[in-house]
């Protein structure tokens, strides 16, 4: 399983039900896995859904954080992109102890790289350290 593949998909796929009424996210996570360049295994499937479900959960205290770190930005002026990704990297800092701190900010910096301007993944990157520093309980 490539975990790096399941963390993007998971990115997609937040990114894409995000422009989407609840009643309508089945059938995009339907739609995303038919029309994937590269099939995903049944265990990145699983992967993304638990990090999806969770962002969904806990997406209050997540954008709460956000804010509070992300000085001179509200999430309501963000783009997309990088919310997205700021979302599903404060998930698995917080509530996903068995990923490392560095590999949670290093997957995000990398998307990032791959999906947003040339400035988000400084950007992102301060935001996660100061909340992996100020807010991560370690197990």
């Amino acid at each position: 399983m490539s975990r790096r593949n399941a963390r993007k998909n998971a990115f997609l796929l937040l990114f894409s039900m995000d422009f989407h009424p609840a009643e309508e996210q089945e059938e995009v996570k339907e739609l995303f896995y038919e029309d994937a360049e590269r099939p995903a295994t049944a265990e990145e499937k699983t992967f993304a859904e638990e990090r999806i479900a969770g962002v969904e959960a806990h997406l209050d205290q997540i954008d709460t954080l956000i804010n509070r770190y992300a000085k001179r930005w509200d999430i309501n002026r963000m783009n997309k992109v990088d919310l997205t990704i700021l979302r599903l990297a404060v998930y698995e800092l917080l509530y996903d102890l068995e990923t490392p701190i560095g590999v949670s900010i290093n997957e995000a910096v990398e998307l990032a790289k791959e999906f947003s301007s040339d400035e988000a993944p400084s950007f992102i990157n301060g935001i996660l350290g100061k909340i992996a520093q100020n807010e991560r309980k370690e197990a």
